[in-house]
């Protein structure tokens, strides 16, 4: 019985310090014998935001005990892991470091092969940890920094179909938490707020909806709240507000959605209608809702990731280091950090003052 390839992942790429071990069954099945995910809420808070500087003093100060439980808790033997995957971008340059140094630190002091990972197709493959995934399939990427369609053909082949114009539909979610005067990290509250608001209250708009095939924007979006919450004056009405900005968003990507099934459609001659929603915003629960909805209307097949490994986790990170390792994709030491780092390199850059769509 040959032995199952066992793979630590290290995330460092934001405010979250995150390792994890996985391995395969029998069937070729992942599985995660750990994931440990440390969050620095409590640094970022009384600033509203993350704090690069502070995020990597964080990492710093816990990578090694985190990395330390991830192994503990997965019963394996460190002389048993057969590669060491970490993230190398996109991400903030300081805090993607500190993940990227200690994992070639631990490949090179074990001798073992070392993988750099995108940080995106740690979420585009993030759905592997709990389904089964066949090439090709369209990924809607929902997160704080990223809002973008893509064809996915295979492991490294992507093909982006759409993207926002200006803000992620994450950052919009933040930054309407902001405005509402929810703590960060707010983008999450939104829709508990929502739950008790009347999402027709105020009326918010959609920009590009009939234009621009699947790219979206939601700049327009979040101005349009700025000045809504200047004329608030209850909590009731700061309800009302998180329930129609939450509606808007359902209404955008459900349309986008539409489109981008279209173009897929196009593309791939019907051999395939896996629909793979990920990225933080995939943990909330009424986007998700709605995504089934049409994926029911339309004939496709929704997948999620569980809303635990929606946000940014090592166990993601790891999944990809196990199939680039069965495949022998490894990397040098010296592989460099990618602050900016796209899935399909070859796509226009689609942001700032005059786009043309």
């Amino acid at each position: 019985m040959s032995k199952k390839p066992i793979i630590l992942g290290i995330e460092s790429s934001c405010d979250e310090t995150a390792a994890s071990i996985i391995s395969e069954n029998e069937q070729g099945i992942p599985t995660v014998l750990s994931n440990i995910v440390s969050s620095q809420v409590d640094v970022h808070k009384e600033f509203g935001g993350v704090v690069p500087e502070l995020a990597a003093r964080s990492h710093i100060e816990k990578i090694d005990l985190i990395t330390k439980k991830a192994i503990e808790e997965s019963g394996i033997k460190l002389e048993e892991i057969d590669a060491i995957a970490a993230t190398a971008g996109p991400g903030l340059m300081v805090c993607l470091s500190v993940g990227l140094s200690f994992g070639k630190a631990m490949a090179s002091s074990l001798k073992k092969p070392f993988i750099a990972v995108n940080h995106l197709e740690g979420h585009a493959l993030s759905p592997k940890l709990n389904s089964k995934l066949d090439y090709p399939y369209l990924l809607l990427l929902i997160s704080g920094g990223h809002t973008q369609f893509l064809n996915v053909r295979g492991l490294g082949k992507y093909k982006r179909l759409g993207t926002t114009i200006d803000d992620a539909v994450g950052e919009a979610f933040d930054k309407t938490a902001k405005l509402l005067g929810i703590e960060f990290p707010g983008g999450p509250q939104i829709e508990e707020y929502a739950k008790k608001g009347n999402p027709n209250k105020y009326q918010l708009p959609k920009p590009i909806i009939h234009k621009g095939g699947c790219n979206l924007s939601f700049a327009g979006l979040k101005t349009a709240v700025l000045r809504v919450t200047k004329q608030i004056k209850t909590e009731q009405e700061k309800y009302d507000l998180a329930a129609s900005f939450q509606k808007t968003v359902e209404e955008i990507l459900y349309k986008k959605s539409k489109v981008a099934f279209k173009e897929f459609k196009n593309i791939n001659k019907d051999k395939s209608n896996t629909f793979v929603v990920a990225g933080g915003v995939a943990a909330n629960k009424k986007i998700r809702k709605v995504l089934i909805t049409l994926c029911e209307e339309e004939n496709f097949k929704a997948i999620f990731p569980p809303i635990s490994l929606c946000g940014d986790n090592a166990a993601m990170i790891a999944m990809v280091g196990l199939e680039k390792f069965k495949l022998k994709q490894f990397n040098n030491l010296d592989y460099p950090v990618k602050p900016r780092w796209a899935l399909d390199e070859k796509a226009v850059f689609l942001k700032g003052p005059g786009v043309k769509l």
